[in-house]
């Protein structure tokens, strides 16, 4: 078992504490000393520049599938020199008739050093990337892979 950690801080500042105009921009912490500035999505009245919780959502799927995805390709001695995704997360009702991200579209491009790979070999790696990401483990949003 492991332990996460992250402070996430935020302050009224000079604002007024109404729900139109309150403040909604805040910073997350993480242990290796990076801050990143964080807000609502504008959609909610935040501020357009920071990350919203959203997208942190959708980065941290794609990173935990990129992440796991590298490690199966090196265990199998696959070498990778570039991987991109354009990663899209789809806001909509779910079961219950709450708003959840509950889907999440992966677009990865890789780039292979010297011949690349089968699709077959490569559909079985995005397989048990999905299986193996701790991320993905963890939630109900349905995720896909596109070619």
């Amino acid at each position: 078992m492991s332990e996460h950690v992250v402070d996430v801080s935020w302050s009224r500042g000079e604002y007024d504490f109404a729900y139109d105009s309150y403040n909604r921009d805040h910073e997350w912490r993480f242990d290796g000393g990076i801050t990143v500035p964080g807000s609502a999505n504008p959609k909610y009245l935040g501020n357009p520049g920071p990350v919203d919780p959203e997208e942190a959502f959708v980065a941290a799927l794609s990173s935990c599938h990129m992440l796991t995805f590298l490690s199966i390709a090196a265990r199998k001695r696959l070498v990778v020199d570039a991987y991109d995704d354009h990663a899209v997360g789809v806001m909509a009702p779910n079961a219950e008739g709450r708003l959840a991200i509950t889907q999440v579209t992966l677009h990865p491009k890789i780039v292979w050093a010297g011949a690349e790979p089968d699709a077959e070999t490569i559909e079985k790696i995005h397989h048990l990337s999905h299986q193996e990401c701790f991320i993905a483990n963890s939630v109900t949003t349905e995720i896909t892979v596109a070619s």
